[in-house]
């Protein structure tokens, strides 16, 4: 597919310098002045507004900042070209507020910390799209892996306590000498097309007419192609036929990594699983042009996200 890895949080080419994550090196790259870490408060990564390009920048402090003095765990991101880049949960911070809208689909509130006043801490789906490539995979890498950190305190082999390692990407079990590492859940998404027309879907909980490409976890055992197939016939009733790869996208919500692939279906009627999905209909490619426009009732997939990337590819007969 063309410009199959532009999309949102990847294609940066961040060096992940996974040669220097032993703990030795570790601590000599944490006392660098010219190292740096990005601040996440509760997975909201803290962004200032960046004046040359209107967009927002990833606020990275030295590591020897006051604001850290709130600060968890540390990781490392790798090198923002010659810069040791880490990460540094700040969630043990409790702002003034705490609004209604946290954790919900796209909280706008921004959380203001008293030491870093230019600046917010944000929810990164709404965000994303303002940030460059290397500053979108960095947070799309510190939100994950801090997040997985956050949720695998415990060995899952014996339920012993478990250190982090490997500049945050391992973490290992004294009690039983089991490794654990960053965990990532492979999902497709499919753009289910026949004839003219591409299916679409919505969940519930979603923005109000808000549809994207339907999507599923992968199952043990169970080939890409074979998912695509499985998942489109559980949720909307229909079977599809031959399945191409397209491009893929990490979505660190909390930590998927999606695999987009065209489906050719070879029936059309709909029947939708009210435990999958709310609803899906067919969408002619002049019908999605008016969606992208804002004029139809169907509004398109998240800016961002890579349902968007590829509907747009397909409207613009671009995805070979």
């Amino acid at each position: 597919m063309q410009n199959a890895e532009f999309v949102t949080f990847g294609g940066s080419g961040l060096d992940r310098a996974a040669s220097e994550r032993a703990s030795d090196i570790q601590d000599s790259l944490r006392a660098l002045n010219e190292s740096r870490t990005a601040l996440f408060w509760r997975g909201k990564p803290f962004l200032t507004p960046d004046d040359e390009s209107g967009g927002l920048r990833l606020m990275r402090l030295p590591l020897d900042h006051p604001a850290l003095s709130d600060g968890g765990l540390t990781v490392y991101l790798g090198r923002d070209g010659a810069v040791p880049t880490f990460a540094t949960d700040l969630s043990a911070w409790t702002p003034d507020e705490l609004p209604e809208t946290l954790n919900s689909f796209a909280d706008p509130s921004e959380q203001i910390h008293p030491f870093v006043p230019d600046g917010s801490f944000q929810e990164l789906r709404s965000a994303m799209t303002r940030l460059s490539a290397r500053a979108a995979e960095l947070a799309a890498t510190g939100r994950a892996l801090l997040e997985w950190h956050r949720i695998h305190r415990f060995c899952a082999n014996c339920g012993a306590p478990t250190d982090p390692t490997q500049g945050g990407w391992q973490r290992d079990c004294e009690a039983c000498g089991r490794h654990h590492f960053p965990r990532t859940d492979p999902v497709v998404i499919m753009l289910v097309t026949r004839g003219n027309s591409v299916l679409l879907g919505r969940s519930p909980g979603w923005p109000d007419r808000m549809y994207s490409l339907l999507a599923g976890f992968i199952e043990p055992g169970e080939t890409v192609e074979a998912a695509v197939r499985r998942e489109t016939w559980e949720e909307a009733g229909v079977r599809v036929g031959t399945v191409t790869y397209l491009a893929s996208q990490p979505w660190p919500f909390p930590a998927s990594l999606m695999l987009a692939c065209h489906a050719e279906a070879t029936s059309s009627e709909i029947s939708c699983d009210p435990q999958e999905i709310e609803d899906a209909r067919w969408i002619s490619k002049e019908e999605m042009l008016s969606c992208f426009a804002g004029l139809h009732e169907v509004l398109p997939p998240r800016k961002g996200a890579v349902a968007e990337h590829i509907l747009k590819n397909w409207v613009a007969d671009t995805l070979d």
